[in-house]
């Protein structure tokens, strides 16, 4: 087993090394969780109102989209399209495009990156191998930070055995019930 100052050494360590990635990954997280109220990646530029005649037996799919957005001046690389209730909306890298089908009047979007914030999200986007290893090994070194935090403290009243495998135990029940009722 390892002594408690081997283990505060280690945690100290680890702690130190991984504390951008950390403090990064928190951040993203939090934006990434309130992704759905806005996008936390990208901030609005401008916004310019279109008309266009879309004719009423036209199919809309990807390529349809795609040209259409050329046809609106959009230089850029087509993400998603749907059509629901008239509306059709195009979503784009850097613009988003609405159009209610009945009338043809919409706008165009257009949005820029949120610097650092836009950043720090791609890395919990990221699918690059040499990424999801590093990701890895840093999900183990989490791993480590947490056993060592639980033994570094070697006789007292706050250790592990008294007072910390109370807090690790709610610390697991929360997202427990979280999966299983939310």
């Amino acid at each position: 087993m390892i002594s408690p100052l081997k283990a505060r050494n280690l945690h100290r360590d680890l702690g130190y090394f991984y504390i951008g990635l950390i403090i990064s990954f928190a951040f993203s997280g939090i934006l990434m969780n309130h992704r759905e109220h806005w996008h936390p990646e990208k901030y609005k530029v401008q916004t310019k109102t279109i008309s266009v005649n879309i004719p009423k037996d036209t199919e809309i799919t990807e390529k349809y989209a795609e040209e259409l957005g050329k046809q609106l001046g959009i230089d850029d690389k087509i993400r998603r399209h749907k059509v629901k209730e008239d509306e059709l909306k195009i979503s784009f890298e850097k613009n988003d495009v609405e159009i209610d089908l009945k009338t043809g009047k919409g706008e165009i979007v257009t949005f820029t990156k949120t610097p650092i914030i836009s950043q720090t999200m791609k890395l919990h986007k990221n699918t690059s191998n040499w990424w999801i290893y590093y990701s890895d090994i840093f999900g183990l070194s989490l791993i480590t930070i947490a056993l060592t935090g639980a033994i570094m403290i070697p006789a007292g009243k706050f250790t592990f055995k008294k007072r910390g495998w109370k807090l690790a135990l709610a610390g697991l029940i929360v997202p427990l019930l979280i999966l299983i009722f939310v």
